[in-house]
């Protein structure tokens, strides 16, 4: 009983669920939509036809019928109308034979065994025969305006439809037709004769099946007409699109296949040939990057050896700058920095050539983001008391160890940290950790000049500035934010900015605690939301006019 009902109500559900699975088909089937309305303009054409012809030809059926019953009927009266006035009726036993013998000639006549005849002159006469009925019940079947109307005229042939009983007791429709018979000598009589239209019925019910039956075959080989039609058409469009996705995949060989010399095969081969054109472009942008990479990375181990010389050079003239004269002596210490700088340049460029060869491999081992900040916060201190700014730390989580490479996600923070005291125009800078369930995260908050949102759409490509006219004023080389963004995307994390003119910026770092999670949600606060910051000493937003002209 358990399954029974975990199977039942699977089946309510899987039932619930079908206008959705339709609406889904129909939103992504090119084929089920053609088929779909193809089948229910059919379907409604063939009804109205199959409609139509039904009514005319029940129409024509009864109106035939009805004709008929009424010129037989006709027939019939006038034959014993004038059976009527050429017989002798002297005396009322001469009547009543005369009577007798025109009833039993009408039942041949009319071709009906249902006939009444109801006396319509009230006047009393010794001659006038008995009215009689055969045929059945007519109790009902003859209706008051029926008979008004047989006895307002003499000459007219007056019908109604009625509702006849067969020798089964069913039901079955028909008519009855009134006309007056004058008989000589008594009076005006009713003559009613009754037709049986059951024959028109079964007719007219076995064209109305036929019908139907038509317009079903009809609409079924409509259906399976268009389902081919629509199939030859949509299937190669189907494989076009289906080579397309493996193009966009990266399967830069597959092909669609090219039959006969339609519009669709010229589709193919137009596809085929922009397929050949893409992957011969892409391989001579491949082989292109390739050749940089390598002209890259060669460059900068060929560079190392000069440079270490040339780095021991200089340390040897800076440690002995004091002895130099000033002029020589401040071209020792500016020979000292530069080839520091052209060092880090160096490393950052062999770093780059690494991400863009595929050689990176993470060190991971278990590392609390919030201590990694601390010690990076400790180690930057001195930097940012120098240009102004002090860094703050405000970790509610972070603490508990997650895999990850600890050199890399220092190398990351530190650019970060970096940046803003670089552009943080002397304001506090404030460091949050936080992590959940799924993700820790990072984020570095300066009150500096901000970043239009162009400018952030820009700010991790490589050697850009937002203010190209902005010396450096604590060094870097300009490749820190993209190799940061790398080492982020090595670890299957982000690094999001958030920066708004005169409110400074804010980048956050996730780090997922499970590899190979697809998205999560940042524990930090990319956009911080903040206006004034007075908790921080910061108390109005920078005023961008007056820091261009001061």
């Amino acid at each position: 009983m358990p399954n029974l009902r975990a199977v039942l109500a699977q089946e309510l559900r899987a039932w619930r669920s079908w206008p959705s699975r339709m609406g889904s088909l129909w939103r992504r089937s090119l084929r089920f939509r053609t088929v779909v309305i193809t089948v229910v303009a059919s379907s409604m054409a063939i009804l109205i036809a199959c409609v139509w012809m039904a009514l005319a030809i029940q129409n024509d059926l009864f109106q035939s019928r009805r004709d008929e019953a009424l010129s037989t009927a006709a027939r019939a009266t006038a034959a014993a109308q004038e059976t009527l006035d050429a017989s002798v009726q002297s005396d009322a036993a001469q009547v009543r034979n005369v009577y007798t013998s025109v009833a039993s000639a009408l039942s041949r006549m009319a071709g009906s065994d249902r006939i009444a005849v109801m006396r319509a002159d009230t006047t009393p006469s010794a001659n006038a025969p008995v009215p009689f009925t055969q045929g059945g019940d007519w109790d009902g079947a003859i209706t008051t305006d029926l008979r008004t109307k047989v006895q307002s005229d003499t000459d007219l042939q007056w019908w109604q439809s009625i509702a006849l009983t067969d020798d089964d007791g069913a039901t079955v429709p028909g008519i009855v037709v009134g006309q007056q018979l004058n008989v000589p000598g008594v009076g005006a009589y009713e003559l009613y004769i009754a037709y049986d239209m059951s024959a028109a019925a079964q007719t007219l019910g076995f064209v109305q099946g036929t019908l139907w039956l038509v317009g079903i075959a009809l609409v079924l080989i409509i259906t399976g007409i268009c389902w081919l039609v629509v199939r030859s058409i949509t299937a190669p469009i189907g494989e076009t699109a289906h080579t397309s996705e493996e193009l966009a995949r990266g399967r830069l060989d597959v092909r669609v296949a090219v039959h006969g010399e339609d519009e669709i095969a010229t589709l193919g081969r137009s596809f085929n040939a922009m397929a050949d054109s893409i992957q011969a472009q892409i391989r001579e942008l491949a082989e292109l990057s390739l050749v940089q990479q390598r002209f890259v990375s060669d460059v900068s181990h060929e560079l190392r050896t000069p440079l270490t010389t040339i780095r021991l050079a200089a340390d040897v003239l800076h440690d002995n700058r004091e002895g130099f004269d000033a002029v020589p002596a401040r071209a020792a210490e500016l020979l000292h920095a530069q080839v520091q700088r052209f060092e880090e340049l160096l490393g950052d460029l062999l770093e780059i050539s690494r991400y863009d060869a595929g050689s990176i491999e993470l060190e991971a081992e278990p590392t609390s983001l919030a201590q990694l900040a601390e010690d990076v916060i400790d180690g930057m201190s001195q930097l940012a008391e120098k240009n102004g700014s002090e860094l703050r730390l405000v970790a509610p989580g972070g603490y508990s160890p997650v895999d990850m490479d600890p050199r890399r996600v220092r190398r990351i923070v530190r650019n970060l940290l970096g940046n803003a005291i670089e552009h943080g125009e002397g304001r506090p800078i404030v460091v949050t950790v936080d992590s959940d369930q799924d993700a820790v995260a990072i984020g570095v908050r300066d009150y500096g000049l901000g970043m239009r949102p162009e400018d952030t759409e820009r700010v991790f490509d490589r050697f850009w500035r937002a203010d190209p006219s902005r010396k450096r004023t604590i060094g870097g080389t300009g490749l820190g934010l993209s190799i940061a963004l790398g080492d982020a995307k090595l670890h299957g994390g982000t690094l999001s900015v958030w920066s708004e003119p005169g409110r400074g910026s804010n980048f956050v770092l996730i780090l997922p605690r499970h590899p190979g999670a697809v998205s999560v949600a940042s524990p930090v606060p990319i956009s911080p939301g903040d206006t004034g910051t007075e908790s921080f000493g910061v108390t109005q937003p920078i005023d961008l006019s007056t820091a261009e002209t001061g």
